[in-house]
């Protein structure tokens, strides 16, 4: 087992180490604005490789490799549309992913074996210091188990991956606690693939164009299985007169994430009330998930947020976290 140092990011010494780590082929799980992400030096396809066994993650599943920024982009993409760098002078650095034809020199290790490739220029301050100063390149999939919740801390780092891995970085929490808008560029039809804290409408409104946003595709990107993003404790989102009759007449440890006051009457195991904003309820999910996974509850109910635009990104978490095939609305 290895020895997992925790570094801090507001430390010098500390920033320096994990960029020398990264840099000897190690694995060092790093904050981003979005999610923790499990790096490794993306042109070192055996350091990446150790990033699959690390997570127990299958090897046909692409990764997406964070970059310093756009003006390196053809060193690791070819045929890269005008959009592709319309794109990026309008949101990056940040939560966006650009799906490119992947130049021919890149690892199928990083790739999952596909001829396209994720890439993206992270706004965290310290990782994007470190990929500048070292003009690193790092593929970095969220630093967690396989189909297990996404960090947004480096406590959550640690709950999965400690001893697995070489160091992480602390910076604290994560801005957004979603992760990033996957959009494809390796046609003409533009489309989402995963969504994000950056929307179709943000898209369209740059782009001049209109983008598409497929309720479901089977294109291989990060994040597109079936189960994902899962707390260990049995989990179900339930609209909120169903999730109030369910804990009413349960007598089982119940932890109810909600929006809606609940009754005064209604004394569940554990209960916490969910933000009613989008951006700050992403930023709470899988911090709150964790929370009531860390609680001891028999399951987890959640009160279904909406199911508008604004709340897409959420609800596509939501739909392969849970421990059933449908969600009740």
């Amino acid at each position: 087992m290895i020895n997992t140092l925790r570094l801090d990011a507001a430390i010098a010494a500390d920033v320096a180490t994990a960029a020398d780590l990264l840099l000897q082929g190690h694995l060092v799980a790093v904050p981003t604005e979005t999610v923790y992400g499990l790096a490794a030096d993306a042109t070192n396809p055996t350091a990446v490789s150790r990033i699959f066994v690390a997570k127990g993650r299958p090897a046909d599943h692409p990764l997406i490799v964070h970059i310093e920024d756009a003006s390196v982009l053809s060193n690791w993409a070819k045929a890269i549309p005008p959009a592709a760098y319309t794109l990026a002078e309008a949101f990056w650095p940040g939560p966006l992913t650009l799906l490119l034809p992947k130049a021919d020199h890149v690892s199928p290790v990083v790739t999952g074996g596909l001829d396209s490739i994720g890439l993206r220029v992270p706004a965290h301050p310290v990782l994007l210091q470190v990929l500048r100063q070292q003009h690193l390149a790092v593929a970095a999939p969220s630093a967690n188990r396989y189909k297990k919740l996404s960090p947004t801390s480096a406590t959550q780092v640690l709950h999965g991956l400690d001893g697995r891995i070489e160091a992480v970085l602390d910076g604290g929490d994560c801005q957004f606690g979603l992760e990033s808008t996957i959009v494809s560029l390796v046609s003409d039809k533009i489309e989402i693939l995963r969504a994000g804290p950056i929307s179709q409408a943000d898209l369209e409104a740059v782009l001049g164009l209109p983008v598409h946003h497929p309720k479901a595709h089977q294109i291989k990107v990060a994040g597109n299985v079936k189960a994902h993003y899962q707390p260990n404790t049995p989990f179900r989102c339930l609209a909120y007169p169903d999730l109030i009759a369910e804990v009413g007449h349960s007598s089982a440890k119940i932890a109810v994430l909600h929006q809606q006051a609940l009754p005064a009457t209604l004394q569940p195991f554990y209960s916490k009330v969910m933000p009613t904003d989008p951006v700050a309820y992403g930023q709470a999910l899988y911090r709150e998930l964790f929370a009531a996974d860390q609680a001891g509850a028999a399951q987890i109910l959640l009160e279904m947020p909406p199911q508008t635009a604004e709340w897409a990104a959420i609800q596509e978490r939501l739909a392969r976290a849970v421990h059933e095939p449908v969600l009740s609305a």
